[in-house]
């Protein structure tokens, strides 16, 4: 802090910056053997950067150690150095340091014997550019040219939160020097960047302070025990999963208990993606429940349904558009959620889709109508299509019970037709002095002033009025302002 300075000697009554001072001073005047004790100087924090590892796997470092000529770069001719085949993993040690002869070679200046060096480059060499050699991976070059010009940046990167700091960095430092040496042309390797939450769980301590896991506690009552010892159990705050603190649930456990689209529908519905989730066996439970409801849906809807495909009628019934318009507002809001990375929304709107499909089922126990058959299934078509990224086990399942032959992971994305999903009816916001007294449905496109007549018949809004009308503000299709 700033404070000042106390019990100090000849540092008392001074701030900080005025005891750095004095004590420089007084350090440099302070001369022994005709060298001053101390000197101002300022040191920035940069290090050298360790990029070598004593292992195997990484890319050869091109430098050759010659007892005459010293350190010596491989020529471009001999480039790239390649890892032999041939290596003993178990010898202790760099494999390639034991390794009989890859590490002897001549020295590229005075043809003396000289040794390769054997230490390799640490792996964020080969992991910081991988994005360009994906654009051509079979090119005999580093990078095609035209292939990175073409696909790079990369529109979206999805990591954890611990890349920005070391991955990232790399990454923006390779693609700088590989502008540098014409290998691309890109600033930046990454358009946007999505950090994803974490998987947290509650963390168990026994009575000795060593942690316990999920499975080794139980409830006996409203509190939690050991279940080997019958000891009370103190539970610790939510955290990450980690296996120091075993706080963690198996993959495998969670796949034969619920299986595995309950567990990704659990993770993806309960929280947005960029934020932590914390698993529970009871929110696990409800999405399994849920994907049972779904199976049931579909088996009911065939009940409904013609088995096989019809062909798209020239007219539709009133009925058979309601079903299209579910439809196809669906699809644009599932759409955009999952273009937007909202996966919970996504299935959110599931749970709306799922209703809608229910209480249709309910009304309807047999549809007759040509068009209506071929609204329902194509709704169930699209109602598998749309949840088969949270469910894909569920999703082929269901697929294959509406009738159709192919796989549903190989099929094209349900598309939208704009005009089912075009309201005839909008819904006004009617104020008086900015104040909000009620909402009226209209027609789409009604006229000023029978949006005016149809707001007046509203009590609270005629209450409100209780002076002259100023002005009346109209927004189409969106609010309406009475000024008094």
């Amino acid at each position: 802090g700033n404070g000042t300075i106390f019990n100090s000697d000849f540092l008392d009554g001074k701030t900080i910056e005025e005891a750095k001072d004095a004590i420089v001073e007084r350090m440099s005047k302070n001369v022994i053997d005709g060298s001053p004790q101390g000197q101002k100087k300022i040191t920035y924090r940069l290090r050298d950067w360790g990029v070598s590892r004593q292992r195997y796997w990484g890319c050869p470092i091109p430098i050759i150690h010659c007892g005459d000529c010293g350190v010596q770069e491989v020529p471009d001719d001999d480039l790239p150095v390649r890892l032999p085949e041939d290596v003993d993993f178990s010898i202790p040690g760099n494999p390639l340091e034991k390794h009989p002869t890859w590490k002897k070679v001549k020295c590229p200046n005075c043809q003396k014997d000289a040794t390769r060096e054997t230490d390799t480059f640490d792996t964020f060499v080969d992991s910081s550019w991988y994005f360009a050699r994906f654009c051509s991976p079979k090119a005999n070059q580093p990078v095609n040219r035209e292939s990175v010009d073409y696909w790079l940046p990369v529109d979206q990167y999805i990591g954890g939160v611990e890349h920005a700091i070391l991955h990232l960095l790399y990454s923006r430092f390779f693609t700088r020097a590989m502008r540098e040496t014409d290998h691309l042309s890109l600033d930046e390797p990454f358009s946007g960047l999505f950090t994803q939450g974490m998987v947290t769980h509650e963390t168990y301590k026994d009575s000795s302070g060593n942690w316990l896991f999920p499975e080794e506690v139980m409830l006996d009552g409203n509190s939690p025990v050991h279940i080997k010892t019958g000891d009370a159990v103190t539970i610790g705050p939510i955290e990450s999963m980690s296996k120091s603190k075993k706080n963690i649930i198996d993959p495998q456990s969670i796949v034969e208990t619920f299986g595995a689209d309950t567990a990704r529908w659990f993770i993806l519905s309960d929280t947005p993606p960029e934020r932590d989730i914390q698993w529970t066996d009871k929110g696990a439970e409800a999405s399994s429940r849920f994907i049972q409801r779904i199976w049931k849906i579909v088996n009911d809807g065939m009940s409904i349904i013609s088995e096989n495909a019809i062909d798209e009628p020239k007219e539709f019934t009133e009925n058979s558009l309601n079903i299209r318009k579910i439809t196809h507002k669906a699809i644009k809001d599932i759409t955009d959620a999952l273009e937007n990375l909202r996966f919970n929304r996504a299935i959110a709107h599931i749970y709306e889709l799922t209703n809608e499909i229910q209480s249709m089922m309910n009304k309807n126990k047999k549809l007759n109508d040509i068009s209506e058959l071929y609204a329902f299934r194509e709704l169930l078509e699209t109602y598998c299509q749309l949840f088969a990224p949270m469910a894909p086990h569920l999703a082929e399942e269901c697929w294959k019970i509406i009738g159709c032959d192919d796989i549903i992971s190989q099929t094209e994305w349900p598309q939208l037709i704009e005009k089912y999903i075009q309201e005839d009816t909008v819904l006004i916001v009617v104020q008086v002095n900015g104040k909000k007294r009620g909402e009226i449905e209209v027609a789409k496109g009604l006229s000023k002033n029978e949006v005016e007549a149809a707001a007046m018949k509203i009590d609270n809004v005629s209450k409100s009025i209780n002076s002259e009308i100023r002005k009346i503000i109209y927004v189409p299709n969106r609010i309406l302002n009475v000024v008094i």
